[in-house]
C-alpha cells in the first residue's frame, strides 16, 4: 500500500515519539541526552522548562521576551508604586515613566495568550509571574489589585468556588501584603511564603510558593560534595513543602558560571526543586535540557501535540 505525503509526515513523527519514549526512559542519562539533541528540531518551538525561573527578568535586554524565547515558566519582575504607577525596577531610582507592570508583563502575556490557545505557551503549563512588590505593601496592594482585575481572563484566581486555573499565575513577593490577602474573597494573586511559613496552616490557595534565601539555610555552596546532613535537610524542606500543596524556590544560589553552580543545580534537580533561580538564561536553559528529566517530559507532549494536530489537520501552532 502507497501512503500519502501526509500519512509518511505522520508516521515518521509516530515513530519518532514512541522511540523517544522508549529511549528516554533509559536510566541512563546520556542516552536521554541523546534523545533530547534528536528530538529538539521536532519541536520547532521553546520547550517549557518547569523548572526555570527568571530572577529580576526585568533587567534582561528584553524583558518577558527573553526569557519566554527559552522557554522559561516562572518570570520575575519588581514593581515600585510611583504617582499611582506601577513601574518596574530594582531600584527606586531606575524607574521610568515608561516600564509599567502593565506595558512589560500584562499586556504582552495577554496578546500572546490570546494568539496561543489561551496559554503562554501553546498547549503549555501555567506560567507564574512573580511580582516582588518594593515599596509599601499595603497601598502597592491595592493598586495592584485593580491593575490585575483589568486582566482576570488569563489569570487563576482564588474565590468561593476555589481556585480557577488560568493561564497565568501571580505571585506577591517581597513587601507581602498577607494580612489584606488573607481577608479577600476573591483574589487573582495568591502570597509567595518563606521558610517559616513550610508548615502554615494557611491554605495553599493563599501561599502555593515558599521562597527563601540560600544561604539563609544551607552552608553548602557548592564548591565540595553536599553535605549529607543538608542534603537530607533539602529533601525534608522540598517533601514538607509538597507534601502541603506548595512549591519551592531559593534565590541567591550560585550563578556565575562555574562547577559549583553547576553542582547546586545538580543537588536542587535531585531533590525535586520546582524552580531554579537564575540570571543567567542561556546558562539555565542548556543545563534542563541536558540535566532535567522534566524537559524529556514536556518534549514528549510537544511531540504528542503536534501529531495530534496533524491527525486532525490543525494548526499546531494554535
Amino acid at each position: 500500500m502507497k501512503l500519502s505525503h501526509n500519512q509518511r509526515f505522520l508516521l515518521a513523527h509516530a515513530v519518532i515519539l514512541f522511540s523517544a519514549i522508549f529511549f528516554g526512559c533509559s536510566p541512563i542519562p546520556t542516552i536521554r541526552h541523546t534523545m533530547m539533541k534528536m528530538l529538539l528540531p521536532f519541536a520547532s518551538k521553546p520547550i517549557p522548562l518547569l523548572r526555570g525561573h527568571a530572577h529580576n527578568d526585568y533587567q534582561h535586554a528584553q524583558p518577558l521576551c527573553d526569557a519566554l524565547a527559552r522557554g522559561f515558566t516562572s518570570i520575575e519582575v519588581d514593581i515600585h508604586l510611583i504617582d499611582g504607577q506601577l513601574l518596574v525596577a530594582h531600584d527606586k531610582q531606575d524607574v521610568r515613566s515608561d516600564r509599567t507592570l502593565q506595558s512589560l508583563y500584562l499586556n504582552p502575556l495577554r496578546e500572546r495568550i490570546s494568539q496561543h490557545g489561551g496559554r503562554v505557551y501553546p498547549g503549555g503549563p501555567p506560567i507564574t509571574l512573580l511580582i516582588d512588590i518594593k515599596s509599601d505593601a499595603e497601598s502597592t496592594y491595592v493598586v495592584l489589585r485593580d491593575v490585575l482585575n483589568q486582566y482576570m481572563e488569563i489569570l487563576t484566581t482564588y474565590g468561593p468556588d476555589g481556585r480557577q486555573e488560568g493561564a497565568l499565575v501571580a505571585i506577591i513577593s517581597g513587601n507581602r501584603p498577607l494580612e489584606i490577602m488573607k481577608t479577600e474573597t476573591i483574589r487573582c494573586a495568591a502570597c509567595d511564603g518563606r521558610a517559616e511559613d513550610l508548615d502554615s496552616v494557611a491554605p495553599a490557595s493563599l501561599i502555593p510558593l515558599i521562597s527563601d534565601r540560600w544561604s539563609a539555610l544551607f552552608t553548602w555552596k557548592g564548591d565540595s560534595t553536599m553535605p549529607t546532613e543538608e542534603q537530607q535537610n533539602l529533601i525534608d524542606f522540598i517533601n514538607t513543602a509538597h507534601s502541603n500543596g506548595r512549591r519551592v524556590r531559593f534565590w541567591a544560589t550560585p550563578d556565575d558560571s562555574s562547577q559549583a553552580r553547576y553542582e547546586v543545580w545538580r543537588e536542587l534537580i535531585a531533590a525535586d526543586v520546582d524552580f531554579i533561580n537564575t540570571d543567567d538564561l542561556q546558562g539555565l536553559q542548556q543545563f534542563l535540557i541536558e540535566h532535567d528529566p522534566l524537559v524529556f517530559t514536556s518534549l514528549l507532549r510537544c511531540l504528542w501535540r503536534r501529531i495530534s494536530h496533524l491527525i486532525t489537520g490543525a494548526n499546531w501552532y494554535n
